[in-house]
């Protein structure tokens, strides 16, 4: 086994959907402000802390328009990411596909396991990675995460959210979700 790989973090973003999520579901279709953004160096600093282990950060962007925002893959380099950007045909739903490959792959390679995403198309190799040898998690907003992926908690997955957990955001965001008693403060509500 390569120490440098079971010593490693994989965090894989799904930057399509952590971005539809923003826009659609939190922000009601308006983009969201510079503050309102998730800071990923803070995802990824929170992956390595978290657990404490050097992270290997892959961020997949569908860039099937055969155009790269070239601005966000140098600040993805910039903050240690290695940006993926895919393409297919119309439909085809790209960065799920190198996610879910991706993803596949680990399976036989040691290392622990992030994914930033709510989608459910990850559940079956996600469900695959918790074979008891590495730590799996999930990063998002917990309202959104497919529900799936709680039953998954009792075999060992971590899920954590986003805005409470990583702190990846410069700004409260205007979202209504459970809370838990034990972490309620009603300061912001007043």
């Amino acid at each position: 086994m390569d120490r440098a790989s079971a010593q490693t973090t994989y965090l894989l973003v799904d930057g399509e959907n952590i971005d539809a999520t923003l826009g659609s579901n939190i922000f009601g279709g308006r983009r969201p402000s510079p503050q309102e953004r998730p800071r990923w160096e803070r995802v990824r600093d929170f992956a390595s802390e978290t657990w404490d282990r050097p992270v290997k950060a892959l961020f997949f962007l569908n860039a099937s328009s055969g155009q790269l925002p070239l601005p966000f893959i140098q600040a993805l380099l910039a903050l240690d990411y290695q940006p993926i950007p895919l393409s297919g045909s119309t439909g085809e739903k790209v960065v799920d596909i190198g996610i879910q490959r991706t993803l596949d792959a680990l399976v036989d390679r040691p290392g622990d396991v992030l994914l930033a995403s709510h989608d459910g198309d990850f559940f079956d190799q996600i469900e695959r990675l918790l074979d008891g040898t590495r730590r799996v998690g999930l990063l998002g907003f917990r309202e959104f995460v497919n529900s799936r992926f709680t039953e998954l908690t009792a075999e060992g997955l971590e899920i954590y959210d986003l805005e409470d957990d990583v702190r990846c955001f410069n700004a409260r965001l205007p979202r209504v979700r459970i809370i838990n008693i034990d972490r309620f403060d009603p300061l912001p509500y007043l």
